[in-house]
C-alpha cells in the first residue's frame, strides 16, 4: 500500500510505502519511504541525505518512531551485520546490516536501486534490515543477516519472515538479484517470503534510481522497529 502524508494544506505530499506482511503485526513500525517532491537531488549523496533528513524525520516522527534511537550504517556493499543498540554509535562503521533485540530501537537503510531486506521473527524476539545490491547479493549478505539474527534471538529460520523492497529489476537491470536474494533466504530455512515485486527504475515519479538518474540523486529509506508495548497502545 502506497500512502500519501501531507503536512498541510500547501505543504508537499509525504509518500511512505507499507508492506501489509510487516503490518501485521501491531507492534511493528515499518515502512519505505520514496521520492520526496519539491526537493533536489541532483547532487552527491552526502548532499542529497543532508537534503532530505528534514522530510525523513517527519515521515519517521509521523510512522510513530521519531522519538526511538535512529541506527544507520556505513553501508560499504558488503556482507557485515552488525547488531545494535541504544548505546551504539552511529552510522555502524563497514556493515550493510543491522539487527537489534531491543524495542524502542528503529533500524535505518538507505538505498536507490538496492533493496532493503527486512527480517522479522515472529515472536519479536529480534529484527534485522538489510542493504543487498548486486554486491551485498554475490556476497550472501541475506543468509548472513538470517544467521545472525538467529543466533542473536535463538530463533530458527522457519520462525522468520521476509520482506523484500522495491529495487531494480530486468530489464532495466541485467541481474535479478532479488530473484537470487529470495533463493538465499530460502535456502537459509526461511519460509515466509514476500517481495513487493516492484522496480525502482520503472517509476521515476515514486523512486529514486540509482542507475536511470545516472548516480546523482536522492535515497530512499526503509525502517524497521518493534515499539515497546505501551507505546504501541
Amino acid at each position: 500500500m502506497i500512502a500519501e502524508r501531507a503536512r498541510g494544506a500547501d505543504a508537499m505530499p509525504m509518500p511512505a510505502e507499507s508492506f501489509s506482511a510487516l503490518d501485521a503485526y501491531p507492534l511493528i513500525r515499518a515502512g519505505f519511504v520514496q521520492r520526496v517532491p519539491g526537493i533536489d537531488v541532483s547532487v552527491p549523496r552526502e548532499e542529497a541525505l543532508a537534503r532530505l533528513s528534514g522530510p525523513h524525520r517527519e515521515i519517521l516522527a509521523e510512522a510513530g518512531v521519531g522519538g526511538m534511537v535512529f541506527a544507520t550504517a556505513e553501508q560499504v556493499h558488503g556482507d557485515r551485520v552488525a547488531r545494535v543498540a541504544r548505546s551504539t554509535g552511529f552510522p555502524v562503521p563497514g556493515a550493510d546490516g543491522l539487527l537489534t533485540t531491543e524495542r524502542g530501537v528503529c533500524l535505518g537503510i538507505y538505498v536507490a536501486d538496492c533493496a532493503a531486506v527486512f527480517l522479522v521473527d515472529r515472536q519479536l524476539r529480534g529484527i534485522a534490515l538489510l542493504h543487498s545490491g548486486k554486491k551485498g547479493t554475490e556476497q550472501r549478505i541475506a543468509s548472513a543477516g538470517v544467521q545472525a539474527l538467529c543466533e542473536a534471538t535463538g530463533a530458527n529460520p522457519g520462525d522468520l519472515m521476509a520482506q523484500i523492497s522495491p529495487c531494480i529489476r530486468p530489464p532495466f537491470y541485467e541481474i535479478d538479484f532479488a530473484a537470487d536474494i529470495r533463493q538465499q533466504l530460502s535456502a537459509c530455512g526461511v519460509r515466509e517470503i514476500h517481495d513487493c515485486g516492484t522496480c525502482t527504475a520503472s517509476h521515476p515519479e515514486t523512486y529514486y534510481s540509482y542507475r536511470r538518474e545516472g548516480g546523482l540523486t536522492g535515497r530512499l529509506l526503509a525502517f524497521l522497529a518493534i515499539c515497546p508495548e505501551a507505546a504501541a497502545a
